[in-house]
């Protein structure tokens, strides 16, 4: 039998969703756990190249390439 809502306790932890949440968690973690070897090379060679590659100043959103001796609009 369903509780009526004026007899209602409001919000209020619930358990089965918790145990849900976790399950969930668990089940994508381990499915991506195969991932984690390509991550890693990937952060390595971007924590050691990639400063041989970047800029040295920012660059804003509507900046463009221009020819030299141009003047900014």
């Amino acid at each position: 039998m369903t509780t009526p809502v004026s007899e209602s306790t409001g919000y209020g932890p619930n358990r089965e969703m918790s145990v849900l949440g976790y399950v969930v968690g668990i089940g994508i973690a381990i499915l991506l756990l195969p991932l984690l070897p390509f991550a890693l090379v990937g952060w390595l060679l971007w924590r050691f190249l990639g400063s041989r590659f970047s800029r040295t100043e920012p660059i804003s959103w509507g900046e463009r390439e221009r020819p030299a001796g141009s003047r900014p609009p």
